[in-house]
């Protein structure tokens, strides 16, 4: 039998295997989750239909905030959770073509040289051969053919674990992203309120001041001017306050952006954003735009596969293997015609019994594929909650900040009013301290409600899987 006889008799053999491959298992098909047809707090928001595959782009560009715009892009380059994430889809990327190898023959060469000696043994006596020399060249050719599809399963699971992967990164992203935008606004609402306490203690300065002159005209009383002091003191300790937490949330920002605190500072500004306009897409599309949700049902995929992997296993294996070179007991003839060698076969093994090992594996793919199913239904689940939450969150608020906008303008003309009372002397400096604290607070939630208007539509953008780019025009629009 010569040399090609052998190849052909392989390519023969190979065909066959292939032809007769069918996949077992399962066959994936996403389950169904109970969405609702509306969103509960819409409101007024128009429906939008966006297409999942639309680049949403730098959502935090809607805040109109410079600087917020020059961070967020250093997220993305920078943060080493979302590198560790990247370092993960590479390592899922290359098990898929690890994976994919199984598909394909495995061909090694082999070459040796031995010197040996062997004792002989014939009756009470043992004699010594001659030693002697073994000169081998091989090419060494092995296939397992997926008949069962077990190797397709198993590239099936380790793709959607990818596809898993990929999500994961988005998710962690989004997630630093998400992190610096309401660290930012955070920060942004405490120079307001140091600019407003700035301010105020200014302003009880003059307080003070006119509380001395009319005690030294002796037409106030001394414990009017202590409480003055009093009220001067108390509100510069509130502004010195504010410096522990900003400091803080300034660091949050450096570690975010991949900075050691030591590097990174943020100068003082006030908040001057406006809430954006937030349109909502229908709930079906929540299941398409969030990373969570789209990590989780690729991982259900996966555990589907893992199925069929397992239920491949009581199948027989068929093996293909192939030998062609060259032996010899001495280098002047080992590659010759004479010394040639060759082998080709297939080896079917078939597992008779196990003791229920493989029952046992199939039934935890099953287990595993249930638990993902329930794992990726309470993962919408959880998103419709989100994106609800942050809905109410931002009509309540609003109609909050209304509410609260007048009460600023009352506490500011009720100070006002009874500051000059006081300079009349019809009132007492009591008076003028409790409108002045009472002013204080309103205009402090103010701020307070501005910055948490700002932390619910960042908190509704990440539940809605990150912007809103690719929108139709009517559903940009209330």
């Amino acid at each position: 039998m010569n040399l090609h006889s052998i190849f052909r008799a392989v390519l023969v053999l190979t065909a066959a295997g292939a032809l007769s491959a069918c996949m077992v298992g399962p066959h994936y098909a996403k389950p169904p989750v109970t969405t609702p047809a509306a969103y509960k707090e819409t409101g007024n928001w128009k429906i939008a239909k966006p297409g999942d595959a639309v680049n949403r782009g730098p959502w935090w560009e809607i805040f109109g905030d410079a600087q917020l715009n020059t961070l967020a892009q250093q997220v993305d380059v920078s943060n080493q959770n979302v590198r560790v994430a990247e370092a993960k889809l590479r390592q899922a990327e290359a098990l898929v073509e690890q994976s994919r190898a199984g598909l394909f023959p495995t061909l090694t060469g082999n070459t040796s040289a031995t010197r040996s000696r062997t004792p002989s043994v014939s009756g009470a006596s043992t004699t010594s051969s001659a030693p002697s020399n073994v000169y081998n060249l091989s090419l060494n050719a092995s296939w397992a053919p997926d008949l069962w599809g077990s190797v397709r399963s198993t590239i099936d699971a380790n793709v959607a674990n990818a596809q898993a992967s990929a999500a994961t990164v988005a998710g962690v992203r989004l997630l630093a992203q998400s992190q610096l935008a309401i660290n930012f606004f955070q920060l942004r609402v405490l120079d307001s309120q140091r600019q407003l306490l700035e301010t105020t203690v200014g302003a009880y300065q003059k307080s003070l001041e006119l509380t001395r002159n009319r005690y030294t005209a002796g037409v106030a009383a001394r414990a009017e001017v202590v409480l003055a002091e009093t009220q001067l003191r108390s509100t510069q300790a509130q502004l010195i306050d504010v410096g522990v937490l900003r400091a803080q949330l300034e660091h949050a920002i450096a570690i975010l952006i991949g900075k050691t605190p030591a590097e990174f500072s943020l100068a003082a500004a006030p908040l001057t954003v406006a809430i954006p306009v937030i349109p909502v897409g229908l709930p079906s599309e929540l299941l398409e735009r969030r990373p969570d949700i789209a990590a989780a049902e690729r991982q259900m995929a996966a555990a589907n596969a893992q199925i069929g992997v397992a239920q491949a296993a009581y199948f027989p294996s068929l093996t293909l293997t192939g030998v062609v070179g060259f032996r010899a007991n001495s280098p002047p003839t080992w590659l010759t015609s004479p010394s040639r060698l060759w082998s080709v076969g297939p080896a079917l093994a078939e597992t008779l019994f196990d003791g229920g090992s493989r029952r046992a594996v199939k039934k935890q793919a099953e287990a595993a594929y249930d638990a993902n199913v329930a794992t990726y239904r309470q993962t919408v689940l959880n998103g419709f909650k989100e994106v609800e939450d942050n809905l109410s969150a931002l009509r309540i608020l609003e109609e909050e900040a209304v509410a609260q906008n007048e009460a600023v303008k009352s506490a500011r003309l009720a100070t006002e009013l009874t500051l000059n009372q006081y300079k009349a002397g019809t009132v007492t400096y009591l008076a003028v301290v409790i409108l002045q604290a009472t002013q204080l607070n309103n205009e402090a939630t103010a701020v307070k409600l501005l910055g948490q208007q700002l932390v619910a539509a960042v908190t509704l953008v990440q539940a809605l899987g990150g912007g809103w780019n690719g929108l139709s025009a009517s559903a940009a629009s209330r």
